[in-house]
């Protein structure tokens, strides 16, 4: 009996992940191990490619990936050494407890439950920025936990990643009232918190989902219609004459994606060309 569960269940999150990126109609698959192909860095993995049954992690994590301990790394993580991880997550829970989780820099402070600082791993490939959190978000003091939310687990899910080898977090890490678009003198005041992130994780590739989070990384007013399908630069060290560039890719927000199915194709692409960069196996049906 618990045997025809788990099938039933592995069905059931592969049949929902393909209805949310827009698949209407596919036959009912095996769950092959497929090996991780190489990364960017020139690394490679022979470690097993999650199954549909290792993606059924949690839809939230911990308060942030900087708890009691480092999480483990992983085959999708960066092969960091215990001491640099150690370090990476210590310097996230400082930034938090220190900083973000005290914030009065602008009157979002007045009217927030608590603060949303993201969770995840502190040695993340790839790093999810969004733009600001909701009214559960807000609750729990956890990014993305709402609809939207569950969409960018299916999505992350569907990239053979699971949310704990991911960070996830917003631009402003206090709710606008309302749900409001950001305005201009938030993100100035909270963007640093999130640049300073971006600068411990150093993840191999960012994701800005919509187009406050593709605007303010990428210092533009285009549009997400315009900025989405490419990668761009963006640099961590917040100069071009320092260091390497991060690829980052914008597209689309999944609350946008839940107002307009007709877009989750693109924002697969989107994240496909993101898959292809870190080396990850793409299922033939969905090229």
């Amino acid at each position: 009996m618990g045997d025809s569960l788990n099938i039933r269940a592995v069905l059931r999150q592969h049949l929902e992940t393909e209805r949310l990126l827009g698949v209407q109609d596919v036959p009912l698959p095996s769950v092959p191990r497929v090996a991780l192909g190489s990364a960017v860095a020139g690394r490679s993995s022979a470690s097993p490619h999650p199954t549909a049954t290792d993606t059924q992690s949690p839809a939230v994590g911990p308060r942030s990936s900087a708890g009691a301990a480092p999480l483990p790394e992983t085959p999708h993580t960066m092969p960091v050494s215990p001491d640099e991880l150690a370090a990476r997550t210590a310097a996230l829970k400082r930034l938090d407890d220190d900083q973000v989780s005290v914030c009065v820099k602008c009157h979002l402070c007045r009217t927030r439950t608590k603060t949303v600082f993201g969770q995840g791993h502190a040695a993340a490939r790839v790093v999810f920025v969004g733009e600001a959190p909701g009214s559960e978000e807000d609750r729990q003091g956890l990014a993305f936990v709402g609809r939207a939310g569950q969409l960018l687990t299916q999505m992350i899910a569907a990239m053979g990643l699971r949310r704990d080898e991911v960070f996830i977090c917003n631009v402003l890490k206090c709710r606008p009232p309302d749900n409001r678009t950001p305005a201009d003198d938030e993100i100035a005041a909270c963007s640093p918190y999130l640049f300073e992130q971006l600068r411990i994780i150093q993840p191999e590739v960012i994701v800005a989902l919509g187009a406050p989070a593709s605007q303010t990384l990428l210092n533009t007013k285009d549009s997400i219609g315009r900025l989405r399908g490419r990668f761009h630069d963006f640099h961590i060290s917040g100069s071009p004459l320092v260091g390497p560039p991060t690829p980052l890719m914008p597209t689309f927000h999944p609350a946008y994606l839940l107002r307009s199915p007709n877009e989750k194709r693109k924002a697969w692409e989107d994240l496909m060309k993101v898959m292809e960069l870190l080396g990850l196996p793409i299922p033939e049906k969905y090229r």
